[in-house]
């Protein structure tokens, strides 16, 4: 018995002990559906005739993921033989505790395309809803996702053609450690190409302790009513995106802390969640669970400003569409709190609205006195008496103050709950409080009681949901006052000659926090000037994108002065000569409108804070898909987007003001989202003295590891990740030189057998992985760049990025082709190609650098042919497009003089030429009209486009008409899909983006 199968039979003893059903009958597809027939009928007290069942499996059985999750958790309908409707469920929803619950092994699912065997999988009322596949070997979740994800990706595979499209989770094991993660169609189920995968899960106690054993994880997660309330309570089905996620442990410990307090009426609480974990989809499912409880009369999810009710609603409805409606005026939300409406038990506000109707003496209610109107505050009367939830977003300085106590004041059994990556302690409270001649500072507890459940950015960045900072405290070379002319113009130096480094060449953008809206216009106006002057030193020179955003003087805008309530800085500001700072600000959003082609204009400056917060956001479309001059690179601000904007492409935070506490991390946690191995850690470069207040807030912030603190949220330094390079660079040496051979990209090749190869994949990717890291460090001196170059120069580097990259490819063929058949070495690979894409080497830039070849002009940027082709194979960017595009280089003639417009047209006809020679190879070989089958392919392309479907969802049902054969035929598919999969590609590389 092999060490999996026993892995296996301890499994399923353990979740017999745990009153699950073992079914070793059920081995087949048939004998699956026979089963979940009996239940069936069982459940919806029916008896079904053959052909109403064969008809019901055809109305239920539905590839796409999204759509059955949703028939999974509702009550349907079903015509029968004598057209009389059958009202029925496919398991108990109302509750999921009274289900049966089954366990089977070693399922085969077969058909003409794919025979696959699956270890374990759990069955409630008959319907597959959990798969758990173990593994002997100590492999990623990355490498274990994959495994499934090909499983998917077969061509005829059991999740599109039978009862597995009802999976709801997988579980992955080797017994010592234990993840899981959610199911999702192929377009969310896959790894793109920057490798940005689904989220892959730990469980974990309250404490966010670990649980990584396979009994433990049983015990803990796959207990009936458990397995039952994570799938009907805790994961979300996000309607706008077709996608399903499944809530990580402090997010559900979370929401179960604030139901129970409502439910046992137990006062008020807060969660502290740090930024960047999810803190709107626990809200949002909290907020969801009380629409269900008829004891809760409303509940109102209240945020600070205006931008942040507009995200907070769109983000609402994202999970669910429709289930929060804009508040317009304070008339409006007044207007829903007396709604008897289910869809209004959910209502998102300010807390500004909220306090001008419940202050009898607001601005709102006095005018509404004066034109003999009922006030919004007698309107609302009849509430208050009833039990109404309160969640707040952020527990920020206005929440602290009077539109807090007057709804407090109002709802006498109100329930207030705070949501907060930064809780206020008595150290960084800024709110005063005076009582008689006693003044002291209101604290996130005094507000609301007690803390319900942590989860600390200490615990994030462990659980890699966020990142680490690098902190580069910059030291300029001529001593300058901070904040004077000279200063600013040495920052200025430094971010222009650092940006490029700090954001991997511009694959990132970054934000420049400065010290007031002053500070902000200079700085704007100093790169203006800087980078006009290397323009006109340096015509090849290409300018930062520089952008500036700040408030403008409210001058009785009740808009803008909602704005403001929690931007500080700038609402003091504005008081200061405020027609400078709006003609300044006039001037920035012109340059602005000549710069992006758009027309905003300062009297409606919501419009353009918008579309300053998605062109940031838009750094994620790759330069191909979406123009870099399109982009922003630096953002200058005041106080604004430093808290409550999230970009995961956003890695650098230039920094010249003082920060302290909870603004410090708010601002700097703007750099940390997690993206893949590109983005190794969040860039912070410091202008000021700092250091001390960073320390203070790592201290205050971090939880309960106080005293590792630093070594937990800050990066290694230069010296340390310097000699891990040299040590993985050592041990690259060693590998080599044990297999006989010179450590050089020419005797990869040389190495003998697959697991020999897997070897050097192993080694070259720890050397690469320490060298993306340190490509992103801005405080390297010029003594250790040299020893970087030293210890593997360049062009050596660059060659075994190139050696690395095609034994990468060759290797995953196998995998594929072998499977649980490869040695153990070979299926264990996880191959990480993301940390092998360059931010330079693209599209544009390889078109541009053909283009340079074939002129006869000598040029610094020209390259031979070996060279443009040695660069080529050293990133993954272009892995799939390589080989054309090498084939078409040697195709050109130096001399041709060809522009980069010819360049991209020559190679388009020349992709078209190959392709309508494999065509008709394909058709010959199958004795097809090569009409026929174009037809078939731009069948198949246009509805990849237009409908956003996936090729291999599309291959299955479509048939070409012929006499005997279609598309199902095993050996026409095995030369079609390479062929449609590389036409997909070089459309998504020419900009259509054939996937979506």
């Amino acid at each position: 018995m092999t060490k999996e199968q026993q892995i296996e039979e301890e499994l399923i003893r353990k979740l017999t002990d745990l009153k699950y059903t073992y079914r070793p009958d059920i081995r087949t597809k048939s004998a699956l559906e026979l089963n979940f027939r009996e239940k069936f009928e069982a459940l919806n007290r029916v008896k079904l005739t053959d052909a109403e069942f064969d008809k019901l499996l055809i109305e239920i059985i539905n590839p796409d993921v999204f759509k059955s999750s949703n028939h999974l958790r509702k009550r349907n309908t079903f015509i029968r033989e004598d057209d009389t409707p059958l009202h029925y469920t496919l398991v108990n929803i109302k509750d999921w505790c009274k289900n049966d619950f089954e366990v089977i092994n070693q399922l085969r699912i077969n058909t003409e395309s794919s025979n696959h065997r699956y270890d374990v999988i759990l069955l409630i009322n008959g319907v597959p809803v959990v798969q758990i596949e173990l593994k002997t070997l100590e492999i990623s979740p990355n490498r274990a996702m994959q495994q499934i994800v090909d499983y998917k990706n077969d061509i005829g595979n059991g999740y599109t053609n039978s009862l597995m499209c009802y999976m709801q989770l997988f579980i992955v094991s080797n017994k010592t450690r234990t993840f899981y993660f959610s199911n999702n169609n192929n377009k969310h189920f896959a790894f793109n190409a920057d490798e940005q995968f689904l989220p892959v899960y730990t469980l974990a106690k309250e404490d966010n302790y670990k649980i990584n054993h396979l009994d433990d994880f049983t015990d803990k997660f796959l207990s009936k009513c458990t397995l039952g309330e994570m799938i009907s309570r805790y994961m979300v089905l996000v309607e706008t995106e077709q996608k399903i996620l499944v809530m990580r442990p402090y997010q559900i410990y979370a929401v179960k802390a604030i139901v129970d307090c409502i439910e046992q009426d137990r006062g008020n609480g807060y969660i502290w969640h740090t930024t960047g974990s999810g803190k709107t989809l626990t809200s949002f499912k909290a907020s969801t669970l009380l629409k269900d409880n008829d004891d809760i009369e409303k509940c109102l999810f209240v945020v600070d400003r205006k931008d942040l009710d507009r995200q907070t609603r769109e983000e609402f409805n994202k999970f669910q569409e429709g289930s929060v409606e804009e508040n317009t005026n304070t008339e409006t939300l007044v207007r829903r709190m007396l709604s008897t409406d289910y869809s209004d038990k959910v209502i998102v506000t300010t807390i500004q609205k909220l306090g001008l109707a419940l202050n009898q003496n607001s601005s709102r209610n006095l005018k509404r006195k004066e034109e003999k109107k009922v006030t919004y505050y007698d309107r609302l009367e009849s509430l208050r008496d009833k039990r109404v939830v309160f969640i707040f977003d952020e527990c920020h300085r206005s929440q602290f103050g009077d539109n807090h106590d007057a709804i407090k004041e109002f709802f006498p059994k109100a329930q207030l709950f705070g949501f907060t990556g930064t809780p206020i302690f008595e150290e960084n409270a800024t709110y005063k409080t005076i009582e008689g001649k006693t003044a002291s500072y209101k604290t996130t507890k005094d507000v609301f009681q007690k803390e319900l459940h942590a989860y600390t950015i200490t615990n994030a960045i462990e659980d890699k949901n966020v990142l680490r900072f690098h902190i580069d405290y910059f030291k300029p070379e001529k001593k300058a006052s901070v904040g004077d002319d000279l200063h600013k113009l040495a920052v200025t130096k430094a971010i222009l000659e650092k940006h490029y480094k700090a954001t991997d060449y511009k694959r990132f953008n970054a934000l420049l926090a400065t010290a007031s809206i002053n500070d902000a216009i200079q700085y704007y106006h100093t790169f203006k000037k800087l980078q006009a002057e290397k323009l006109q030193e340096n015509q090849d020179y290409k300018p930062l994108q520089i952008a500036c955003v700040f408030s403008p003087p409210a001058e009785g805008n009740k808009d803008i002065q909602q704005l403001q309530d929690d931007l500080n800085q700038e609402k003091e500001d504005n008081k200061v000569e405020p027609d400078k700072k709006k003609e300044a600000l006039n001037t920035i959003i012109e340059d602005y409108n000549k710069q992006y082609n758009t027309n905003h204009r300062i009297t409606d400056f919501d419009l353009y804070y918008q579309d300053v917060q998605q062109r940031i956001k838009n750094q994620k479309y790759t330069n191909a898909d979406y123009a870099h001059e399109n982009k922003i690179d630096v953002m200058i601000v005041v106080d604004m987007l430093l808290t409550g904007f999230d970009s995961k492409y956003l890695n650098t935070l230039y920094v010249d003001k003082n920060l302290k506490y909870h603004g410090l991390i708010q601002a700097y946690s703007r750099t940390n989202r997690v993206i893949n191995d590109t983005k190794p850690y969040g860039n912070i470069l410091v202008f000021r003295d700092q250091e001390e207040e960073v320390n203070k807030a790592m201290i205050r912030f971090s939880g309960a590891k106080i005293e590792k603190a630093k070594e937990i949220w800050l990066v290694d330094a230069a010296p340390k990740v310097i000699a891990k390079y040299k040590d993985a660079v050592e041990q690259l040496n060693q590998f080599m030189e044990a297999k006989g051979l010179d450590c050089s990209p020419s005797e990869v090749s040389n190495l003998k057998g697959d697991e020999a190869r897997a070897g050097f994949i192993n080694a070259f990717k720890e050397v690469q992985r320490y060298k993306t890291q340190l490509d992103q460090y801005t405080d390297l001196e010029e003594e250790q760049a040299e020893t970087i170059e030293a210890l593997l120069p360049t062009d050596d580097l660059r060659s075994f990025k190139s050696v690395y990259i095609d034994t990468a490819k060759r290797l995953q063929a196998e995998q594929n082709k072998q499977g649980d058949q490869a040695p153990e070495d070979v299926q264990q690979l996880d191959f990480e190609f993301v940390l092998f894409s360059s931010a330079v080497i693209d599209y544009d830039y390889i078109i541009g650098l053909i283009a340079k070849y074939t002129q006869d002009k000598p040029s610094k940027h020209k390259m031979t042919r070996e060279e443009l082709i040695n660069l080529l194979g050293s990133s993954a960017n272009l892995m799939d497009e390589r080989e054309d595009i090498i084939a078409y280089i040697n195709s050109l003639k130096v001399g041709a003089g060809l522009d980069e417009k010819e360049i991209r047209t020559g190679y388009q006809k020349f992709k078209e030429e190959k392709s309508a020679k494999e065509i008709q190879t394909i058709a010959d070989k199958h004795s097809i009209t090569v009409e026929s089958l174009n037809s078939f392919i731009n069948e198949i392309m246009n509805r990849m486009i237009f409908d956003g479907e996936k090729l291999t969802d599309l291959l299955e049902p479509l048939e070409l008409g012929w006499k005997d054969r279609s598309v199902k035929e095993k050996g026409l598919m095995d030369d079609l899909v390479p062929l449609l999969n590389k036409l997909a590609q070089g459309r998504e590389i020419a900009g259509l983006n054939a996937y979506e």
